[in-house]
């Protein structure tokens, strides 16, 4: 049996489906051309996704694979898809599959080249009106550091130099039922020698004081903050059941600002065509990015999802006007990072050299926030050197290493 995997959404579903790979012999992956067998880990997480999801299964057994499908479309509509679609098997657990040799000791298989993701948590205790991921992956459950180390130590041994840390709600990490156990993972972490540890998905309310100060003497860990803020205006907040107020978004960036040893380095994301946003309240978001605190601002519309708060109230922005407010958002972000990175041009930056022709500069987390490109090919990769940014283009950076 010659197998394919298709891995769709975010860098947690990434790492289960690393998992999955390690369950089975390196000779039996394969090419989608060369496959007889697919297995398709879903995303099902907003409308966009779940229709992607929908077009590989399509696609896959149009094209007379053996079709296997798991991941968070999966998990929410089960039934529907094994009624609508008969052709493809849908499972939840792996060994649940019948005629299918597996590896009695499975070992996660790394997909990418030089950094990996660490999933140090499943599922998410937070009450987002907007956010089916508590209704799909259950309640927030904390791996223990232990195993966690042990996996880390697993990716540094197959040459990861930069550690992804990844979950549902990042710092509410509760090892043994304290905030603090985030820290306490870093510190386990640190001591593994990555030379760079990055933090995506952190929830406002949840950084502290502590982890500020970590972070700013932290040899390893990096000033990035990823903090998915999902909009500014109190009344969306509120609507949105978020449990914080345009001040304390406000009180918390100074604090960060306020870092004595580095300069950190912002990330946010935001939502628009939300129920309750109004035109005034979409201004004051704009009006908010315009100011120009973050490097890299990611944008959503607003996905009506069932087994959510707000899907009792009216979807009643349209299609055209939410897509209006994406577009404008998505350019006023576009162009804010073109401005900062020409402001780089000069300074001299870290920069992890990824292929002979390109790498990424501390700031800019995997797939999401850009590249830097080489002025000329090396020949090592995989190492973290000084370079000096000499120009820009577009959202990338052109570096002289």
């Amino acid at each position: 049996m010659k197998i394919n995997f298709v891995n769709l959404g975010c860098p947690k579903n990434l790492v289960d489906s690393e998992n999955l790979i390690g369950f089975f012999k390196k000779e039996d992956v394969s090419s989608y051309h060369k496959a007889d067998t697919v297995i398709i880990n879903t995303c099902g997480f907003i409308e966009q996704a779940k229709r992607e999801s929908i077009e590989h299964i399509l696609r896959a057994v149009e094209d007379g694979k053996k079709v296997l499908v798991t991941g968070c479309l999966v998990y929410r509509y089960k039934e529907e898809l094994q009624k609508e679609i008969p052709e493809a098997i849908f499972f939840e657990n792996i060994k649940d599959l019948e005629g299918i040799e597996l590896l009695e000791a499975p070992k996660r298989q790394i997909t990418t080249k030089h950094y990996a993701y660490l999933k140090i948590a499943e599922g998410c205790n937070r009450k987002c009106s907007f956010c089916a991921i508590p209704y799909i992956r259950g309640h927030h459950r904390s791996k223990s550091i232990e195993e966690l180390v042990d996996e880390a130590k697993y990716l540094k041994d197959n040459d990861v130099k930069e550690l992804i840390i990844v979950s549902q709600d990042t710092l509410y990490y509760q090892e043994d039922n304290s905030f603090k156990s985030i820290i306490k993972l870093l510190e386990a972490l640190e001591k593994l020698d990555f030379p760079w540890i990055r933090l995506m998905y952190l929830y406002p309310n949840s950084i502290t004081d502590e982890l500020i100060d970590f972070i700013d003497s932290s040899k390893s860990v990096l000033p990035y903050f990823d903090i998915p803020l999902q909009h500014i205006s109190d009344k969306v907040l509120k609507s949105m059941r978020r449990g914080y107020t345009k001040k304390d978004i406000f009180r918390l960036l100074e604090k960060i600002s306020s870092m004595k040893h580095k300069k950190p380095i912002l990330r946010s994301s935001f939502i628009v065509g939300y129920p309750s946003e109004e035109e005034k309240d979409f201004e004051e978001l704009l009006d908010f990015i315009s100011q120009k605190l973050f490097q890299f601002v990611g944008v959503f519309e607003y996905s009506h999802e069932e087994g959510t708060f707000a899907y009792q109230l009216e979807d009643k922005i349209p299609k055209e006007e939410k897509q209006r407010r994406y577009k404008e958002v998505f350019n006023l972000s576009q162009d804010i990072l073109e401005e900062k990175n020409n402001a780089l041009v000069g300074q001299e930056i870290d920069i992890l050299i990824e292929k002979k022709d390109k790498g990424r500069a501390f700031f800019q987390a995997p797939e999401i926030d850009g590249i830097a490109i080489l002025d000329k090919k090396v020949s090592k990769t995989g190492v973290v050197k000084k370079a000096k940014i000499i120009g820009s283009i577009g959202t990338d950076l052109l570096v002289d290493v």
